[in-house]
């Protein structure tokens, strides 16, 4: 990729920035995808060209994010607006400082950082952005030592088709010595691994942590902090696609969950799979890339994921057969993290640019409930759209996190805690008036387990009944049908749907035990959603703590 600027402008501003001395370290800008390839093929150890064409790589010790480790820098211009854990209370911070980094530790890691950067011989930055609108996208640039980091961010941000990028400064950088441990001897640290985000400086360092997935979430917690502050535009964990008749689908969900697959659906265009904002004028994509988990893929059931992985695309941690280099997605024995990293241009149905005018139709919560318990779908209300969203439930899936081996019930404010900056009351106002400005239906889906629990045996739900969910959703027959009520979460779930089983809509249907069995355990999950909400009553309307389970 060439630039209007020469290679000794580049050199210049790093030194001036970071310190890094381009006499020692030779620096590889905005290089092209083939040289990349060849760069990680002679200099990091485990890679390889599958038989697709794809560059597989490896992640080293980490192969999920680490958010025990990951830190906000506590500098008083964002300190009022930042959620410092747990609560959102200035009165709470002293109790949990060890979310909070002070300057003076970042500016000890930053140094450490680029201290690394400087030792190596070679060094790649990358400038691209973040946000397909013009509007409100920033420039992102991004300084690695490995091949692998620089194309993953190749794919994930949104290429410059122009020299317009190499004639900016970045509005956000990212130091990634994800190959070097940090001190854990500075105060604060709690292992070898630390990443940092400084709202101020705008700037993200990583140390102790090659996982790629770090640097995408991270742009990720700057937009949902820079957004919805500077241009009053919601940021949003979420996929997005859109009909051929303009109607917009929002998909919230954690990982695992099916953001990325069930975005990806031939008769819809892709606007994103993970990461969205939405203005005034429409939603628009952050990144310019997917990244799918890739365990058990196969072209049957996802054949616009599979199709991707060719040139250009990264594998990351799979097992190949090393003399056909085939890759056996069923292979989890390195990780069940397993991931692929593409451009969106890959999906042959994508929306190039990746924003639309029209705002959201129908509004997708997503969990994976490893408890068999929750409808495969439910039609919400405005409240406990609301309620649904702030309290995010869903089963942490294995292999998203360092240390997670089965699913773990979890909750995640606004299906994105570990990315969340300001308090999700705030990102919550924001989603309810749009949803009632535009209109917007709300629907729960569970792509997870049916009959019993992981743990007891259960089957997932199958895909294909998901699929045929959302085409009643997105073609208007699903809000028609007939409903019965859930009871407890006092959902409303439909009788009936075309392809699908009627039994396996009410879980207390096809659940495999007894009734009494059923109810102990839906009783559990409620009391887990009523305490989780504890936190959030003081901020919620009435309205919003009615939407929730009410045990009789």
């Amino acid at each position: 990729m060439k630039s209007s600027r020469g290679s000794l402008d580049i050199e210049k501003e790093l030194m001036l920035t970071a310190h890094i001395d381009y006499n020692r370290v030779s620096i590889q800008y905005n290089p092209s995808v083939a040289s990349l390839y060849e760069d990680a093929l002679l200099y990091e150890h485990g890679s390889a060209i599958t038989s697709t064409g794809a560059l597989a790589a490896f992640s080293g010790e980490k192969t999920g994010r680490s958010p025990k480790d990951k830190r906000i820098v506590n500098n008083p211009e964002s300190c009022e607006k930042v959620w410092w854990g747990p609560v959102n209370s200035k009165a709470n911070i002293p109790r949990i400082k060890e979310y909070i980094m002070s300057h003076s530790v970042w500016l000890i890691n930053r140094e450490r950082a680029i201290d690394y950067l400087n030792t190596q011989k070679r060094i790649y930055v990358f400038d691209g952005y973040a946000g397909a609108d013009e509007k409100y996208r920033i420039k992102v640039r991004v300084i690695s030592s490995r091949a692998y980091h620089c194309l993953f961010m190749m794919n994930m941000l949104i290429r410059p088709s122009n020299n317009d990028v190499c004639s900016q400064k970045p509005d956000f950088v990212i130091y990634n010595a994800g190959s070097f441990p940090a001190n854990r001897y500075t105060v604060g640290m709690t292992s070898r691994t630390s990443v940092a985000i400084n709202l101020e400086d705008r700037e993200m360092i990583i140390l102790g942590t090659e996982y790629a997935g770090e640097m995408k979430k991270g742009i990720l917690t700057f937009m949902f902090y820079l957004q919805p502050v500077l241009y009053n535009v919601l940021t949003l964990h979420s996929s997005a696609n859109e009909g051929k008749n303009g109607d917009v689908s929002l998909f919230f969900g954690l990982s695992g969950t099916g953001k990325t697959t069930l975005s990806a659906d031939p008769e819809r265009y892709l606007i994103g799979d993970d990461e969205h904002c939405w203005s005034d004028t429409g939603v628009f994509n952050i990144e310019g890339g997917c990244y799918a988990k890739c365990v058990d893929l196969s072209q049957e059931k996802e054949p616009e994921i599979f199709n991707a992985i060719r040139f250009g695309a990264i594998l990351e941690n799979v097992i190949f057969d090393p003399v056909t280099r085939v890759v056996n997605y069923s292979d989890i024995s390195i990780t069940e993290n397993t991931r692929c990293a593409y451009p969106i241009e890959y999906i042959p149905n994508a929306k190039i640019p990746s924003l639309t005018n029209k705002h959201p139709k129908n509004i997708i919560l997503l969990t994976c409930d490893a408890n068999a318990i929750l409808p495969p779908v439910s039609k919400l209300t405005s409240d406990q759209v609301i309620y649904n969203f702030i309290s995010g439930y869903t089963s942490k899936m294995t292999g998203t996190e360092d240390g997670v081996t089965e699913p773990q019930p979890a909750f995640s404010a606004c299906y994105g805690e570990p990315f969340l900056v300001l308090h999700p009351i705030e990102y919550a106002v924001m989603l309810s008036e749009k949803m009632k400005k535009h209109n917007s239906d709300a629907w729960l889906i569970n792509t997870g387990w049916i009959g019993q629990s992981f743990l007891k045996g259960g089957k997932r739900c199958p895909l294909k009944y998901t699929r045929i969910i959302l085409d009643t959703i997105h073609s208007g027959q699903l809000a028609k049908a007939e409903y019965q009520t859930f009871p407890v979460f006092n959902f409303q779930i439909p009788k009936y749907i075309e392809g699908i089983p009627s039994e396996i809509l009410n879980p207390l249907e096809s659940w495999n035990g007894t009734k009494e069995e059923f109810y102990k355990n839906l009783h559990k999950l409620a009391y887990l959603f009523i305490e989780n909400f504890e936190k959030y009553k003081d901020m919620a309307t009435q309205n919003i703590l009615d939407a929730g389970p009410i045990i009789q």
